[in-house]
């Protein structure tokens, strides 16, 4: 193509909207929207029930008191977060139900590995963390995402829980870095 030949539109690319170079959405994009943030939740809402499940696992493993300390903490939040998106839910009209979430389930699984691949002591403990803080990073992108969603549907109230959540997880990832760099980390190199 020569340099004064400009390229010919797409379709797609035709139907771009100039000013945000989106395309449009499309008439039932809310109703599509809400659809997506309700499928969200329910993913969120079977991760946050299997962590129910799993931390106590997490916890026990540990040899740092301060690494279980933490997980046994987060529990006791992940328990009020499980209620906290039961509330969502009937601020939504909605059933409280879960839907499997593969990454989470993946995460869990990863977690799982290190605990039968590790002795225990502080190796095992930094790959609690390190599996920890995935999960962290999971649950801070998706109640992110959800609290966007949630002020996008004008649903301001579900967004308030969602950023009280976010917040949470944002403290758990912090509280979790501050074991592995003040304690863990160093026994595990030596």
């Amino acid at each position: 193509m020569k340099n004064s030949e400009k390229p010919t539109p797409t379709k797609a690319a035709a139907n771009k909207d100039t000013k945000n170079n989106m395309v449009p959405p499309s008439a039932d994009a809310a109703s599509e929207l809400r659809d997506l943030f309700i499928d969200s939740l329910k993913d969120i809402y079977w991760a946050e029930n299997a962590l129910v499940s799993t931390l106590p696992k997490m916890a026990s493993n540990a040899t740092s008191a301060a690494l279980s300390g933490t997980i046994l903490e987060h529990l006791e939040i992940t328990k009020n977060q499980v209620t906290r998106l039961e509330n969502i839910f009937g601020l939504l009209g909605e059933k409280a139900e879960g839907k499997k979430c593969e990454a989470m389930a993946g995460l869990i699984k990863e977690g799982d590995s290190i605990l039968e691949e590790t002795q225990p002591g502080a190796v095992r403990d930094a790959g609690i963390i390190a599996a920890s803080q995935k999960v962290e990073h999971y649950e801070i992108a998706t109640y992110g995402t959800l609290c966007a969603f949630a002020k996008a549907l004008g649903e301001n109230d579900a967004a308030k829980l969602l950023t009280q959540t976010l917040a949470e997880e944002k403290e758990a990832d912090c509280l979790l870095n501050d074991v592995a760099l003040n304690a863990v980390n160093l026994i595990a190199a030596e």
